[in-house]
């Protein structure tokens, strides 16, 4: 029986330091030899994938925690803030002296002093995913954030969502009691350990975008198997016929995954590949 694959990108495709493994790149491409079908289901925006990501070979993206589905280069869905409470986000961010960056599919805007800011807390992102002191000892926000640019226009109209880093987690309590009508969450290290929040479109996640893809491709959901390694991955592992964690997922992940397969760096996207018998 064919399947539906949806990977996960951050600690799932790809290690905390951007690095796809070489087992993970035969795995999709003997997968899809095989006729299954693989996308990525990322919080990332289009812009933020990297070359090497689609040189793998994959049949599309779900990007922005939902809030964008690709299938063969042909959008199929893209819900994005309004242009007023991308707006008001920007300003609420700038008077409350946090520094963020706006997702959009064009690019990953960063605010004046986000440089900076970034700088210790991305170190402290990527040690909580498991890296040494001295493997974060000259890292920079540009590591890990792919298509981060300096000094644009802050008020856009294209945005998918807004990353802020958390001064403490009331700036994340704050921020959903300031947007009620859009959906507030956090994200961080291994442990779920909240070092930014975000702002997005309400009533996404990517479990909702992969029921909006599976409509499209005339599919069904007992065909589908999620990958993920965070809390927000749940939505698509519950949803999916079959829901995987990474070895290096989080306690909330784990403890609801129909299987838990190795470390990203484990070759855990090869092993359960080869488990569940895609290749």
């Amino acid at each position: 029986m064919r399947k539906i694959v949806f990977l996960d990108v951050d600690g799932t495709l790809v290690d905390y330091h951007n690095r796809i493994p070489e087992s993970a790149v035969i795995a999709i491409r003997k997968a899809r030899e095989n006729g299954h079908k693989v996308f990525v289901c990322t919080g990332r925006s289009r812009a933020e994938m990297q070359p090497e990501l689609w040189e793998i070979g994959l049949d599309g993206m779900i990007g922005g925690n939902g809030s964008y589905v690709e299938y063969d280069n042909q959008v199929i869905m893209h819900q994005m803030l309004s242009e007023e409470d991308s707006k008001a986000i920007v300003d609420w961010l700038h008077e409350r002296g946090l520094e963020f960056y706006l997702e959009s599919n064009n690019g990953l805007f960063a605010s004046e002093n986000f440089k900076e800011a970034a700088r210790p807390v991305m170190r402290q992102y990527a040690l909580q995913k498991g890296k040494t002191a001295a493997e974060v000892e000259d890292m920079e926000a540009e590591d890990a954030l792919h298509g981060l640019v300096y000094g644009e226009e802050l008020y856009r109209n294209d945005l998918n969502k807004v990353s802020f880093i958390l001064n403490s987690y009331q700036d994340h309590l704050d921020s959903a009691t300031a947007f009620p009508n859009l959906k507030a969450g956090t994200w961080g290290g291994r442990g779920e350990t909240a070092l930014f929040g975000d702002l997005g479109v309400k009533d996404i996640t990517k479990a909702h975008a992969i029921e909006v893809l599976l409509e499209h491709l005339q599919a069904s959901q007992k065909d589908t198997i999620a990958f993920g390694d965070a809390k927000v991955d749940i939505p698509m592992l519950e949803y999916c016929d079959f829901g995987v964690s990474m070895g290096n997922g989080g306690p909330e992940i784990l403890a609801v995954a129909d299987m838990v397969t190795d470390d990203v760096e484990e070759d855990g996207i090869y092993n359960a590949f080869e488990k569940l018998g895609l290749i």
